[in-house]
């Protein structure tokens, strides 16, 4: 696998010259779909309270991945509420 930084200028002509070509075989058209997920690939790195989530295993016996999981689905709760 090798990992590439485009400009954004860089990555349009890329998908423009994969998209001109007659025939898109399997490895062609992978390559379009990779190039249009890129982007996500450069979000920032997620951080998390990890003394807060290690104090809260701690409290309730469980470990760090149980918090997090608890947390998660707290955050679909309250969506959920609010609509």
């Amino acid at each position: 696998m090798w990992v590439v930084r485009l400009t954004d200028k860089q990555l349009e002509v890329l998908r423009a010259l994969l998209r001109s070509e007659e025939h898109l075989g399997p490895a062609l058209k992978g390559s379009i779909e990779a190039l249009d997920l890129a982007r996500w690939d450069e979000l920032p790195e997620a951080e998390l309270p990890w003394e807060e989530i290690e104090i809260v295993a701690r409290r309730q016996g469980i470990s760090e991945a149980d918090v997090i999981w608890d947390l998660s689905g707290k955050g679909k709760r309250k969506a959920a509420q609010a609509e």
